[in-house]
């Protein structure tokens, strides 16, 4: 792991203390890396749901057995992360 020093104004910095607090991580890093988790998930979202739009919007064709099995795999790993995340 690596360190990052970041700077805060103090009303910041009380929240984030206090949020620490009260969420019951054990340390500052612990609640930051949460909050980059967090973020990184809603992005993952955004991102298949432009990408859902954009299928949507596209023109129509025939799903090959690829296609089927494509869609497959990516649900299987979702569900698992989603599993592993809740664990």
């Amino acid at each position: 792991m690596t360190t990052m020093n970041i700077s805060l104004p103090e009303p910041m910095r009380a929240y984030v203390d206090r949020q620490v607090k009260r969420g019951g991580y054990s340390t500052t890093s612990e609640y930051l890396r949460e909050l980059i988790r967090e973020d990184q998930r809603r992005k993952a979202r955004e991102e298949l749901e432009a990408q859902l739009l954009e299928g949507l919007e596209s023109e129509t064709s025939e799903m090959t057995d690829e296609d089927w099995e494509t869609i497959r795999r990516d649900a299987r790993e979702r569900i698992k992360s989603k599993k592993k995340h809740a664990a």
